[in-house]
């Protein structure tokens, strides 16, 4: 039996709510962390959606993030529950890629993607149109700009700091009154 390799990108990188095993800086070549995905459960609402991120396809991109290890006894309820958490709208794609750690292995992991179809793909907003979005939105887990916030964080104490997350994360601040 192997492991269950899962891609941690954004809330699962501090909130993954699934034991693991093992945890490793990794790449995952091909996409793009972006919010470009409206929220209308977690962080936001139908009438007021706000945005959550997700893995966007692009040429010659690269997203860094956390690989997590699941012993094999625990695979299946732990992909229950992130079927369950991160399929509620049907929006990410659950697809299986390389992961290069950042020891040099290469494993395949199971990562959640956008559809580029879905209603709820909104990739062309520009960083201001974001944070105007994220200040607002309110959801079932909470405002909108504590995810972005914990998110921005957690990933610069990894030592993966994501500029555009950053930026977003000061904006929505100012947008704020904080």
């Amino acid at each position: 039996m192997h492991p269950l390799w899962v891609f941690g990108y954004g809330s699962l990188v501090w909130n993954p709510g699934f034991a693991w095993s093992a945890r490793h800086l990794a790449v995952l070549r091909g996409y793009r962390r972006s919010f470009c995905m409206l929220s209308i459960h977690h962080r936001g609402t139908v009438e007021r959606p706000g945005l959550v991120l997700a893995l966007d396809a692009a040429e010659g991109a690269e997203c860094h993030g956390v690989a997590f290890e699941v012993a094999p006894q625990i695979a299946e309820e732990t992909l229950e529950y992130l079927r369950a958490r991160e399929l509620i709208s049907a929006a990410y794609l659950e697809e299986i890629h390389p992961l290069t750690l950042a020891d040099g292995r290469v494993v395949e992991a199971v990562v959640y993607v956008i559809d580029p179809a879905h209603e709820q793909y909104c990739g062309a907003l520009t960083l201001e149109d974001q944070a105007q979005r994220i200040a607002g939105a309110v959801g079932g887990r909470g405002p909108n700009g504590d995810y972005l916030h914990q998110t921005a964080a957690h990933l610069a104490a990894l030592g993966l700091p994501d500029a555009e997350l950053e930026w977003l994360s000061d904006r929505v601040k100012v947008l704020q009154g904080a």
